[in-house]
């Protein structure tokens, strides 16, 4: 914690008080919470900061998407749209924010929607001729208004949840307590090489009767544009221009082994200025550009002057992942018999 953080711990004490009060009053019913007729998983987190959502969501998919209609819904953050919006043929990262472009890009056979009210959001899916058999909620472990029939929490090993404090003058967005709704929890970006022992005291710190599961981010060993790949293995050879608007972009710095090229690095969800696209063409000077996916549907709409690519990430699990697996696909064949 740094000096202004600290001195900022009194307002922490009344930011937790007011989110004790709310979770309260939805444990008690005072404040409905909507169930609805379909399965809905939410995913999420404690804290404010990069927890590895979105590959968790893209996992999700692959999981489910061969045997049911999938949609995700999420806010949409930093978006330029307001109210509910269904991705289309005409659809951008301006109108839906990149996360979700993303996945309606990656997976076109899906229902992609965004809105700020979830409530809302699933009402208008469910509205839909073809609707959908399972809906996933991006970023929605503290919208209580709308009642999931199974959390995931989300969790990063560098910055665990148990070790955090409430926000100003830490990251959480609500009290360690929270953790006690998650059906599971995944502590994201572990080391590939995270040892059982390591991943016990994990469980022992968290201290709660929740399986817990370990999980990394496993990158791709190609890059891809829309016209052509490249290995990996070629363009760490190569000299490049690296680029990342992520919220924590040093391990995709270190796996494209960066040491001797220009990185450039931006906010997380960062909207690119005609200014910024400027800097990055003199910054590249006809190098390759690389950038993640994420920065990637961000980006392609410029006309550059040299090849640019992404690097593709996605989460593998180090142990127990059938068993995770049967426990989602056991809620949802469960759900969907009983409907």
């Amino acid at each position: 914690m740094n000096f202004l953080r600290k001195i900022l711990f009194p307002f922490s004490i009344l930011y937790g008080c007011i989110m004790a009060i709310r979770n309260f009053l939805f444990d008690k019913g005072i404040l409905r919470s909507y169930s609805f007729e379909v399965p809905v998983i939410a995913v999420g987190n404690l804290s404010v900061g990069g927890t590895g959502k979105t590959p968790q969501i893209e996992y999700l998919i692959r999981l489910l998407a061969q045997n049911y209609k999938i949609a995700t819904l999420s806010r949409g953050y930093k978006r330029k749209s307001e109210g509910f919006v269904l991705a289309d043929a005409n659809s951008t990262a301006e109108i839906l924010g990149d996360e979700p472009f993303q996945i309606h890009q990656k997976f076109p056979q899906i229902k992609v929607a965004v809105d700020a009210d979830r409530k809302n959001g699933i009402e208008k899916l469910l509205s839909l001729e073809d609707k959908p058999e399972v809906i996933l909620l991006d970023d929605a472990f503290q919208h209580r208004r709308v009642k999931a029939g199974f959390y995931i929490l989300l969790s990063a090993y560098d910055d665990l949840f148990c070790d955090d404090f409430l926000l100003p003058t830490g990251n959480l967005r609500e009290s360690r307590k929270g953790a006690k709704r998650a059906n599971v929890i995944i502590i994201t970006k572990c080391p590939k090489d995270l040892s059982e022992i390591a991943q016990q005291n994990i469980k022992n710190k968290i201290g709660l009767e929740v399986p817990i599961y370990f999980s990394y981010i496993d990158y791709d060993d190609m890059v891809y544009n829309p016209n052509e790949s490249k290995k990996v293995s070629e363009i760490k050879l190569l000299d490049k221009l690296v680029i990342a608007g992520i919220a924590k972009p040093e391990p995709f710095f270190n796996y494209l082994e960066v040491s001797r090229d220009d990185c450039l690095v931006y906010p997380d969800h960062h909207f690119f200025t005609e200014k910024d696209l400027n800097q990055i063409e003199r910054k590249a000077n006809n190098k390759v550009i690389i950038t993640t996916e994420k920065d990637f549907v961000r980006l392609m709409q410029h006309h550059w002057k040299t090849s640019i690519y992404y690097l593709p990430i996605k989460s593998s699990f180090l142990t127990k992942r059938e068993e995770l697996d049967n426990k989602i696909l056991n809620y949802v064949g469960t759900s969907s018999r009983n409907r």
